[in-house]
């Protein structure tokens, strides 16, 4: 009976996928929820040189990523929405590589989530203005393990994995949410974007 139990509850068991993404750095973290606890995978960061071009970045940081992807087998993806950028370079550079993870989630059946930041410092902390190093002091504690040496971009992944895995009513109203339609760039605005990236047109 308690063999049985035991492959019960391991059937139960949901892997989560916590990333924070970057176009140099990205923060991931593999979380594994049963119903009653969390255990860490694994967590850390996906580097990619900042010599190399954007196209390469992107290509060596979803190369490892789908090696680990293949090896954990996650059933959900959740990710830190974006929802403020320094310029209009910079959110197009990060969406490149939200998109790029997204597809390589997406390729192997995975759910999708995103989460503002202030929702998952909400979540882990229960303030929603809680600096980075807060958040992931008191995840590490959440979680049950040591902080290490890594960069908070890890940390950050974790918190995110957690705020998916552990939802306050707030999280669940993401989670349903259903996307509303948004009114299509006209051409002069595409133009004045590309022109802020230094762009002729």
């Amino acid at each position: 009976m308690e063999h049985f139990f035991g492959h019960f509850i391991y059937f139960l068991a949901m892997v989560i996928l916590g990333i924070d993404p970057g176009s140099i750095t990205t923060g991931y973290a593999f979380l594994e929820k049963t119903e009653r606890s969390f255990r860490v995978l694994e967590y850390g960061t996906l580097h990619a040189p900042a010599t190399k071009n954007l196209e390469d970045r992107l290509v060596h940081i979803v190369g490892r990523l789908e090696a680990l992807l293949d090896n954990y087998r996650p059933e959900a993806l959740a990710m830190e929405g974006v929802f403020f950028a320094k310029n209009a370079k910079s959110a197009l550079v990060l969406g490149h590589i939200r998109g790029a993870v997204l597809v390589a989630c997406r390729k192997r059946g995975m759910t999708f989530n995103e989460y503002p930041p202030k929702v998952v410092k909400q979540s882990v902390t229960g303030d929603g203005s809680a600096s980075k190093e807060q958040v992931a002091r008191m995840v590490f504690a959440q979680l049950g393990i040591e902080g290490g040496d890594l960069p908070l971009d890890a940390s950050d992944a974790l918190a995110i994995a957690w705020t998916h895995g552990n939802p306050s009513p707030l999280t669940e109203t993401l989670k349903k949410r259903v996307p509303t339609r948004k009114k299509k760039a006209s051409v002069q605005q595409w133009k004045d974007l590309i022109k802020k990236m230094g762009v002729e047109v």
